[in-house]
C-alpha cells in the first residue's frame, strides 16, 4: 500500500471532544482519538459517541483512533465503529500479540498500526509484520517495559528496549512497511530529553513518534527535518542523477552515487517536503 511520511502522530482523549479541532490543529501529521489508556472505563462508551458527532459536524476531518484492546470488552464495538466512519482513516491497534487480532482489525477495511507492548508481541513481530493490512508498526516501550517488569530508569532496561526498538524497525523493513513510529516521549516538561530521545529514534531509522501534547509536535519535526548542509547535498545528488541519464552509478565530488545514495538522497527531500 502507498507509504505516507508520518512524523508525528498526536493522542487525544476521545473523553474529551472539546480537544478534538485544537489537536487537528496542532501540525501533527496525524491525530488519533484514543478510546484506550486515555479514557476511563465509564467514559469509553461516550468517547465513540463523541467522535461520531465530531466527524459528522466536521466531514472533513481524518483522525486515526487507537481502540480498546483486543482482550477488552469494547474491543469489536470499537473496530465497528471505525469501519462505519469514513471520518476514520487508520486503526492504531494496541497491545497486538498475534496476526489473527491484526486480520480482525484488517475488515475495518481501514489501515492497521500495531503497537508492539508486549513480550508476547515482540515474539510474534514476524507474523504481525506480515500480517495483511498492516501499513506500519509503532513502538510501546512504557508498556512493554512494565509488561517486563523492567527497571525504566536503568541502563540495562534501555538496552533491551533499544533491541526491541531494532526488532521492530528490521521486521518493518523486511515487510516492506512505512518506517515505524517511536513511543511517547511522557516528561512533557523536558524539551532537550524528548529531542535526545527523538533523535536517538531516527538514527534507529524510525520515521517519527506517538506524541500526548501539542508541544511536542514541532519538537518532533525540528529533530527529523534535514539540514540545510544534507538537502543541498541531497539536491545535487538527484540533480547529478538527472545529468546522468539513468546510469547505475557515476561519481560526484569523487564518490561513487548508486542507487542506495540516490534513494538516501530522495528520502531526504521527500522528508523536507513534508515539513
Amino acid at each position: 500500500m502507498p507509504q505516507t511520511i508520518v512524523r508525528s502522530a498526536l493522542f487525544v482523549p476521545g473523553s474529551r471532544p472539546e480537544r478534538f479541532g485544537k489537536a487537528l490543529a496542532a501540525g501533527a501529521d496525524a491525530v488519533i482519538v484514543d478510546f484506550e489508556d486515555a479514557v476511563e472505563e465509564p467514559l469509553k462508551l461516550q468517547a465513540r459517541d463523541n467522535l461520531a458527532a465530531f466527524l459528522a459536524a466536521h466531514p472533513q476531518a481524518r483522525v486515526w483512533v487507537r481502540v480498546n484492546a483486543p482482550e477488552h470488552a469494547g474491543h469489536a464495538d470499537d473496530l465497528a465503529f471505525c469501519a462505519q466512519q469514513s471520518g476514520v482513516s487508520a486503526v492504531l491497534l494496541p497491545k497486538v500479540e498475534n496476526a489473527a487480532q491484526v486480520a480482525v482489525a484488517a475488515r475495518t477495511g481501514k489501515p492497521v498500526l500495531p503497537i508492539i507492548e508486549t513480550a508476547k508481541g515482540l515474539l510474534a513481530l514476524e507474523r504481525i509484520a506480515g500480517a495483511e493490512g498492516v501499513e506500519r508498526l509503532s513502538f510501546g516501550s512504557l508498556d512493554l517495559a512494565l509488561d517486563l517488569n523492567l527497571n525504566t530508569d536503568s541502563a540495562s532496561a534501555q538496552r533491551f528496549l533499544d533491541q526491541a526498538r531494532m526488532a521492530v524497525q528490521l521486521h518493518s523493513r523486511g515487510a516492506d512497511l512505512a518506517p515505524p513510529l517511536d513511543g511517547v516521549f511522557p516528561a512533557i516538561g523536558d524539551p532537550q530529553g524528548q529531542q535526545r530521545a527523538m533523535r536517538h529514534a531516527y538514527d534507529m531509522g524510525y520515521g517519527g513518534a506517538l506524541c500526548i501534547h501539542p508541544s511536542q509536535v514541532p519538537l518532533i519535526h525540528g529533530v527529523l527535518a534535514p539540514s540545510s548542509e544534507e538537502l543541498a547535498w541531497a539536491r545535487r545528488v538527484v540533480d547529478a542523477s538527472v545529468a546522468a541519464k539513468g546510469a547505475g552509478a557515476f561519481q560526484l565530488d569523487g564518490q561513487m552515487i548508486d542507487a542506495p545514495v540516490l534513494l538516501r538522497a530522495q528520502r531526504l527531500l521527500a522528508l523536507a517536503e513534508s515539513t
